[in-house]
């Protein structure tokens, strides 16, 4: 217990430390919000990758979709790595710099409002952010409060406030730099954890050969493969449809979240991003590859622990069993793994959803004449209230955390992916066609929740996605376009922007 309790603690001292001294840089609306956009690759990329991956990766859906589809649920990490991060950098990374520096965009719902001419595309952006950022802050307690309870034995109200209270701390103190440069720590702590438990888990199984052997004779449970073992071993597991919608919904749902892409609003330059690109894939390899595929072992780990008093298991229990019989000291850094990585989604979903409600609500709408000053106190105080409104949440979750994350990146990914994707690259998009997404993204979440049309969560969010990015298009051919020397006076700014950078490029070799 004092080797577990004394990494928390130093841990919990760096993150207060590096708090106050990005104090300085978040004295501004971009300093606090964006970091003055002058954070270098190596930050950048470790902070969208600790962002996108949290306890609900590493304790949740690690272990819930271990257990469904056995070692290719590895595929969900692979997907992660390569659609979640490499083509998001390629495909958003260089535009969305560009063009939100161009349109002098703090964040997403801001983008929409210049790009499409409209405040109220604006302020409804504002509104789906903050609501929907309540669930996936709430199931990202759930997690790790689940691993505290079993590595201290503490009262899972008491982790989520303790969690709760030092997130507030250091991204009060230093808004956007604070959570880059600890995002970063909290990242190389990650690495090497998770390494380091994968190891431990298959040493204690006899080895990686014997594990994989152990696990093809357990028989499936999937209707489709009628119980034969060797389901949870194969290619593409029992189940290759679900876990299509899974590889859907968690790699292809960052480009439409509002936390994830504002860190390319945030990067220094151009050169960054392909520096950024490298480090974000292999970063996501190791971390997302790494759980996904220590979670696909579950099954060997089964155990009364791991079910409730009606005999149905409680797939948020799996991955803490599977750790509970390793050493003292590889439980405490799977807690600090964890706590890093939950931390730093945790700052970004707090810092997205404090600033958006701000920059694209309050202020000229309801407050009138914000000073740069009133602006970041009127931040830091939001930032209070919707943690501790995610904390209420998290006290009573609603259902499991796979669960929870699903209707939050639904609801997000459904409404935005498809009119930020169009809107970089595609003149001919519509306001309509945004209301359209909009609308179909939280419509399909919605309404799934009460009617069940769509058995899983998970599948509807995807489903709400690929909605959106054929809603887009359709309706845009059918409506009013934009006016076009708006629309052509953004595109040709971002042509001339790749012609000034292609031309200094070849000057310098």
């Amino acid at each position: 217990m004092g080797i577990k309790l004394t990494l928390l603690i130093v841990f919990f001292a760096v993150m207060v430390v590096v708090g106050l001294y990005s104090r300085k840089h978040a004295t501004s609306v971009d300093g606090f919000v964006l970091g003055g956009r002058s954070v270098g690759p190596w930050l950048t990329a470790f902070a969208y990758s600790t962002s996108y991956f949290s306890a609900v990766v590493f304790v949740g859906y690690a272990g819930q979709f271990g257990w469904k589809y056995g070692l290719s649920s590895t595929w969900i990490g692979i997907g992660n790595a390569l659609i979640g991060s490499l083509l998001a950098w390629v495909v958003l990374g260089r535009r969305t710099k560009v063009m939100s520096q161009h349109l002098k965009s703090k964040t997403m719902p801001d983008f929409f409002g210049e790009r499409y001419s409209s405040k109220a595309l604006k302020i409804a952006a504002s509104a789906i952010v903050f609501i929907f950022l309540v669930p996936y802050t709430a199931s990202i307690y759930n997690g790790l409060s689940r691993l505290f309870e079993m590595a201290f034995n503490i009262p899972y109200t008491y982790c989520v406030v303790v969690m709760a209270v030092f997130t507030g701390i250091y991204v009060i103190l230093g808004g956007y730099m604070a959570t880059a440069i600890n995002d970063f720590i909290q990242g190389i702590i990650m690495l090497i954890g998770i390494a380091a438990v994968i190891a431990a888990v298959l040493s204690g199984q006899g080895g990686f050969i014997e594990a994989v052997r152990k696990m093809a004779e357990i028989p499936s449970d999937v209707p489709v493969t009628m119980g034969q073992p060797g389901a949870f071993t194969s290619f593409f597991g029992p189940d290759p449809i679900n876990l299509l919608g899974v590889v859907i919904l968690t790699s292809l749902g960052t480009w439409g979240l509002p936390q994830m892409i504002g860190k390319f609003y945030a990067i220094k330059d151009e050169k960054a991003i392909n520096t950024g690109t490298v480090i974000s894939t292999l970063f996501a390899c190791v971390v997302a590859g790494g759980s996904y595929f220590l979670g696909g072992f579950g099954r060997l780990f089964d155990g009364s622990a791991i079910y409730d008093k009606t005999g149905n298991v409680v797939f948020d229990s799996i991955v803490p069993h599977m750790l509970s019989t390793l050493p003292d000291v590889l439980i405490g850094v799977v807690v600090v793994l964890v706590l890093s990585a939950s931390m730093s989604t945790l700052a970004s979903l707090v810092l997205t959803s404090s600033s958006t409600l701000t920059l694209d609500f309050l202020k000229d709408n309801v407050m009138k004449n914000m000073s740069e000053k009133k602006q970041v106190r009127t931040m830091q105080l939001l930032i209070v209230f919707f943690i501790a409104v995610s904390v209420v949440i998290a006290l009573d979750p609603p259902t499991f955390i796979a669960q929870l994350m699903g209707i939050s990146w639904g609801a997000l990914a459904g409404a935005f992916l498809a009119p930020f994707l169009y809107g970089l690259y595609w003149r001919g998009v519509t306001k309509a066609a945004v209301w359209a997404s909009f609308a179909a993204g939280v419509g399909i979440t919605v309404s799934n929740m009460f009617l069940h049309y769509i058995a899983s969560p998970i599948n509807a969010g995807a489903a709400a996605m690929i909605a959106g990015l054929v809603i887009v298009p359709v309706v845009s051919i059918v409506t009013p376009k934009l006016g076009k020397e708006h629309v052509d006076e953004i595109f040709t700014c971002y042509e001339e922007k790749v012609t000034i950078t292609k031309k200094r490029s070849l000057e310098a070799n």
